[in-house]
């Protein structure tokens, strides 16, 4: 019998089975079962949210082959302003540094504009002080829909419109919400209905 776990990632943590320097997501399971799963994809170190920790290499093959279009959704605050004339960019694949096709087409939404002090929390901790040095730098909350899965895509994708994203969180995969009751940190064993979402 396979193993499907939700995971809630803290940030700080990388993810990879082991690494010599950092903590890693597989350290906050059991040891006599650590070995046995992988995590399906990744999340960067300083991004937190919704990962899938498994020992089926079939699904996990399946979610991250870019042909099967498995949607992910993150919410994010950037530095910056979200446009019409950005937010179109991004539906139609923005050009991003580095690479020499567009990003596939994604959906992204405005859900809040501030400025950078109302987010003091969400600022990473080794940029927190020299980002409110400038306290009336505008910022935003949005939401944004991925179908691809490469390197730093959704920060790059936000570079590429003027836009800085100085927090991100994933909250869906393929149709499955994480969890809101799953603290940071926590896991939880996938229900068989969020399990035959995930295979569709």
């Amino acid at each position: 019998m396979f193993r499907y776990y939700m995971f809630n990632k803290p940030k700080g943590c990388v993810t990879a089975k082991r690494d010599s320097l950092s903590k890693t997501v597989m350290d906050y399971f059991p040891e006599d079962i650590r070995e046995e799963l992988h995590p399906a994809g990744r999340l960067d170190k300083d991004t937190e949210g919704f990962l899938l920790i498994t020992d089926d290499g079939s699904l996990t093959f399946h979610l991250m082959r870019p042909e099967h279009h498995v949607a992910k959704t993150y919410f994010f605050y950037a530095i910056g302003e979200l446009t019409e004339e950005r937010i179109r960019s991004i539906e139609r694949g923005v050009n991003m540094a580095g690479r020499d096709i567009p990003a596939l087409p994604a959906k992204i939404r405005l859900l809040w504009k501030g400025v950078i002090t109302e987010i003091t929390e969400y600022l990473p901790d080794s940029k927190r002080e020299r980002l409110l040095k400038y306290p009336a730098q505008k910022v935003f909350s949005g939401e944004i829909t991925i179908e691809e899965g490469k390197n730093h895509q959704v920060k790059k994708m936000l570079r590429a419109i003027g836009c800085c994203v100085v927090y991100l969180k994933r909250t869906d995969i393929g149709g499955v919400p994480l969890d809101e009751k799953l603290p940071s940190g926590e896991y939880r064993e996938l229900t068989e209905e969020e399990l035959t979402i995930l295979r569709r």
